[in-house]
């Protein structure tokens, strides 16, 4: 008899009570052929990642399972779907951050596309997160922004993300995913984290703009528990090398205390 599968969430929950962070690389099935996603999973190999995200607010290939099977193939961390639509929920993956857009005010992507997707969740086995995203100003339109038709959280409103995260938790969903955008100009800043932070128990996921050793450890200090890198790792695989090394040390500092 198989053992059940260890749940995602709960193996998250508990980093956070134990105060550990985790690193988590966003790979877009648009920007990555194989041999470039065969050197990151090395890289992985030697600078360890807690997950993959995979997905992305415009997904135009259809290599996204093929993506998906050859990390299975080669890496034993957890993969999490990253879906913008009801349409992108293929491939082998473990689990699925399923995103209600909560700082915009359309319904397609407030239930709209839960809906269509539902019966297809229910059918394939992923581990289901539901997950409040935020998106945040990060000084560019960017394309999560332009193809959801909503306007971002105002970057220097931290109050605004707070109650838009506590609203979402009270409705149930079980993280927070607080997100400049691919290609942020600017990462969502400490104040605005730590305001949520001190308003939710909900493990808080942080993405877009993190492109320096500096960025990562602001947010974490700030209170993000996962730390999402993308773009950045796209364009320079090494970073990997050196954001990693930023986890593991806030991590053992913190243990330390």
């Amino acid at each position: 008899m198989r053992p059940p599968t260890p749940s995602l969430y709960d193996a998250l929950r508990t980093r956070q009570q134990h105060g550990r962070k985790a690193l988590a690389v966003l790979l877009d099935p648009d920007n990555l052929d194989e041999s470039s996603l065969l050197h990151l999973l090395r890289l992985s190999a030697v600078h360890p990642v807690d997950y993959f995200f995979v997905g992305g607010s415009l997904v135009l290939s259809e290599h996204q399972a093929a993506l998906i099977a050859l990390i299975k193939e080669h890496s034993t961390v957890p993969v999490l779907l990253f879906p913008s639509h009801s349409l992108h929920l293929d491939g082998p993956a473990d689990g699925v951050l399923l995103l209600s857009l909560i700082s915009g005010r359309n319904p397609d992507f407030l239930i709209g596309q839960h809906v269509v997707a539902a019966p297809r969740l229910r059918a394939s086995g992923l581990q289901l997160l539901p997950t409040g995203y935020m998106l945040v100003d990060s000084g560019r339109q960017t394309t999560a922004s332009y193809m959801s038709g909503t306007t971002p959280l105002p970057h220097d409103k931290p109050g605004i993300a707070a109650c838009t995260a506590l609203a979402g938790e009270q409705l149930g969903l079980k993280l927070m995913y607080l997100d400049g955008g691919s290609g942020a100009q600017n990462p969502v800043s400490a104040a605005m984290i730590a305001a949520v932070r001190e308003t939710v128990s909900a493990p808080i996921i942080v993405g877009g703009g993190l492109n320096t050793g500096e960025k990562v450890y602001a947010a974490l200090a700030a209170g993000a528990d996962v730390v999402v890198v993308g773009n950045h790792i796209e364009a320079n695989p090494e970073f990997l090398g050196e954001v990693a090394g930023v986890v593991a040390s806030f991590n053992k500092v913190t243990q330390e205390q």
